[in-house]
C-alpha cells in the first residue's frame, strides 16, 4: 500500500510524552541533543513543569526530536518507504529530516532557532488563536477580511480539515470574533491554548532570525517529496517556503488532498498525540489512517500497511 507520513506540530506536547523513545534512543534524545539545545531535553519532557514544556522554544524541539525518533523506529521495520510526507507547521521540519533532505541535528538547531524567534515575536505582540468549527472557508475569509477593513488584526492561520479552520490575530480581534460568533453565523469559536498569533503577519519579526538559521544549514534532495504547508505541494525553494510559513496560512487539508490524489492510499501519523491522523480522517475519508505515537504502535502500523 502506498502511504504518506504525517508529523505533528506545536500543541501535541505533554509532560511525560515519548518516555519509551527516550529510553530506546539516548543517542538521538540524550546528551548530544541537549548540547545542541543548551537545556535538558529529557528532564524537561519527563518532569515539566507543564508551563515550561508549553513554551514555544521548548515544545518545538521536543516534538521534533521525539517524532523523528519514532520515525526511525517505523522506517527500520517498514517494508517500503513512503511516497510523500508532510508536517503540520513545525512538523514540516520533521518531515524534511525524515526524507533526509535535512540532517537531524541541523533540523534540531533550526527548530530551536525557530521556536526562540517565534517566542520573541510573541512577546512583542499580544496574539491569540481560535478554532472555528463548521465554517465554510470562503465565508470565513470574507468575515475576517471585513473585520480587517474595520481595523481588526485577524487572519486565517490554518486550514486543517473540512469544517476545521483556525484564525489568529491580536487577542482583542480574536476575542471579538468569538464573542460575536453567532452574529457572523459561526457555529463555534474555541480559543486555543497557544502563546501567540502564529502564521500571521504578527510573526514577521521572527522571519529574519529564522532565515539566517536556514541559510546556515545544508539541504539535500530528499528520498521522497515533502509537501509544503505554504504551497500545498513540494516547495521549489524550501528555505523561502519555511520562512514564509511563519506568516502564511498552513494549507494542511489541501496538502492531504493533493497527496491522496497523487497516490497515497494511507496516511501514517508519526509522533506524540494523533492530531494529524484526525485531520486526515476528516479530509480524505477513503484513505486508511494509522497512528504511531509510541514504539508499541510500530509493528501494528507496519502490518496494516502490508495487509
Amino acid at each position: 500500500m502506498q502511504y504518506a507520513v504525517l508529523f505533528p506540530g506545536q500543541g501535541s506536547q505533554a509532560v511525560g510524552m515519548g518516555s519509551d523513545v527516550f529510553a530506546a534512543r539516548p543517542d538521538l534524545l540524550g546528551s548530544a541533543a541537549e548540547e545542541v539545545l543548551g537545556w535538558p531535553l529529557a528532564r524537561t519532557v519527563a518532569d515539566g513543569p507543564e508551563t515550561e514544556l508549553m513554551r514555544t522554544d521548548r515544545a518545538q524541539p521536543a516534538l521534533y526530536a521525539i517524532s523523528y525518533a519514532l520515525w526511525e523506529a517505523f522506517a527500520a521495520r517498514a517494508s517500503h518507504p513512503p511516497v510523500a510526507a508532510a508536517g503540520h507547521s513545525l512538523g514540516e521540519y520533521t518531515a524534511l529530516a525524515a526524507s533526509r533532505a535535512l540532517d537531524y541535528y541541523d533540523g534540531l538547531r533550526l527548530v530551536a532557532a525557530r521556536g526562540a524567534a517565534m517566542a520573541k515575536a510573541t512577546d512583542a505582540a499580544d496574539g491569540a488563536m481560535a478554532a472555528v468549527m463548521g465554517a465554510d472557508l470562503f465565508d470565513l475569509e470574507s468575515i475576517v477580511a471585513s473585520l480587517r477593513e474595520q481595523g481588526a488584526e485577524i487572519w486565517i492561520a490554518n486550514v486543517n480539515a473540512p469544517g476545521q479552520i483556525v484564525v489568529a490575530g491580536t487577542t482583542g480581534s480574536v476575542g471579538d470574533l468569538a464573542e460575536r460568533s453567532r452574529e457572523y453565523g459561526l457555529r463555534r469559536v474555541i480559543p486555543l491554548s497557544v502563546a501567540g498569533a502564529f502564521h500571521t503577519p504578527l510573526m514577521a519579526p521572527a522571519q529574519s532570525d529564522l532565515s539566517a538559521a536556514l541559510a546556515a544549514v545544508e539541504l539535500f534532495p530528499g528520498d521522497f517529496p515533502v509537501w509544503s504547508n505554504l504551497e500545498a505541494k513540494p516547495a521549489s525553494d524550501v528555505r523561502a517556503s519555511l520562512a514564509g510559513q511563519l506568516t502564511g496560512m498552513v494549507q494542511f487539508s489541501e496538502s492531504l488532498v493533493a497527496m491522496h490524489q497523487a497516490g497515497s492510499e494511507a496516511f501514517v501519523h508519526i509522533g506524540p498525540g494523533d492530531v494529524t491522523a484526525g485531520m486526515a480522517k476528516r479530509t480524505c475519508k477513503q484513505a486508511t489512517v494509522i497512528t504511531v505515537s509510541s514504539l508499541d504502535d510500530v509493528d501494528a502500523a507496519v502490518a496494516a500497511l502490508a495487509s
